[in-house]
């Protein structure tokens, strides 16, 4: 062989080398920036993790949150309420049966109710108010099935979608949504302060004592990439956790902050919704085997994750 064509090979040889090279740094750079940043990894499903105010995670934060992709063909949902028989029975004339009695966080995660096809949930967040009867009192919706109170029409819920798996979304509106398909899960809620990507700081509407006492949180989110984020934070429950300006009890001047926080340091898009579960003695709060926020109230309804 000449010298020119050996010259020639090296080339194309070194050529071939540098190129598998960078393609191996691109692949390994996107798979790093996909375990620090989920929004930018199309196959995420679901992540547990803690912050502080400012939305940065923080293994001593005091916001539990739960971030995911409905979307996600490894994820299903469910909703589950406080009942005396199972979840969907009907009487003898082929009504609804609708038995409510209070039941609190840990009941609702683990009865028989709280399984889909024989599996309990991944995870799991409070939702509605309960009224003196220990019916719910806002929208709620368990698989197309319907289960709600006095104020249904008039307060926000959260829900997830019907329909194909890849094409789910998740909604946050007052009231019962138009396609039928969007009223699959949903679960009551109050206090909304996100609405098409503008935030309100809604202290006032809540009124001095749930604003500024009641201060156990319990909320979610949607942002415009269609991601989710779920957030508790409990303050009342960590006093032995030093708290500081940016790790400390949410007030509804805060939600912003944090929430953002969290959708920019996770990739997940801009907030456009944002709704209060019950809070108080209500919030409660689950993730793989792991039971990390309940209080002692008992609860309308809870919204329940499962992986497949």
């Amino acid at each position: 062989m000449s010298i020119k064509k050996l010259f020639l090979l090296f080339i194309l040889i070194s050529a071939a080398s540098l190129l598998s090279g960078c393609q191996e740094i691109e692949a390994n750079s996107v798979a790093k920036a996909s375990k620090t940043c989920p929004g930018k990894d199309v196959k995420f499903s679901i992540d547990f993790f803690k912050t502080n105010n400012q939305g940065t995670k923080n293994q001593r934060g005091i916001n539990h949150v739960i971030i995911f992709n409905p979307k996600s063909v490894e994820l299903d949902f469910k909703v589950n309420l406080g009942l005396s028989h199972r979840l969907y029975a009907k009487d003898a004339k082929g009504k609804l049966r609708k038995q409510y009695i209070p039941r609190q966080f840990h009941e609702l995660i683990t009865d028989e109710n709280a399984k889909l096809n024989g599996q309990l949930p991944i995870a799991a967040i409070n939702a509605d108010y309960i009224d003196t009867n220990d019916q719910p009192q806002g929208l709620n919706v368990s698989r197309g099935v319907e289960y709600s109170g006095a104020f249904k029409n008039k307060r926000s819920s959260f829900g997830i979608s019907g329909g194909k798996l890849q094409q789910r979304q998740a909604t946050i509106q007052a009231g019962r949504r138009k396609s039928d398909i969007l009223n699959y899960n949903l679960v009551g809620g109050n206090g909304r302060f996100y609405r098409q990507g503008k935030f309100k700081n809604i202290c006032q509407d809540l009124g001095e004592f749930a604003c500024k006492n009641a201060t156990n949180r319990s909320m979610a989110a949607i942002t415009n990439k269609g991601y989710v984020i779920l957030l508790v934070n409990d303050s009342k429950a960590n006093s032995d956790i030093e708290l500081s300006q940016v790790n400390q009890e949410l007030l509804p001047d805060m939600f912003d902050n944090v929430l953002e926080g969290i959708a920019n340091n996770n990739c997940l898009g801009k907030i456009q919704e944002g709704i209060l579960f019950d809070g108080g003695m209500s919030p409660g709060l689950y993730y793989n085997q792991k039971t990390y926020v309940e209080n002692a109230g008992s609860i309308g309804s809870v919204f329940l994750i499962y992986k497949k």
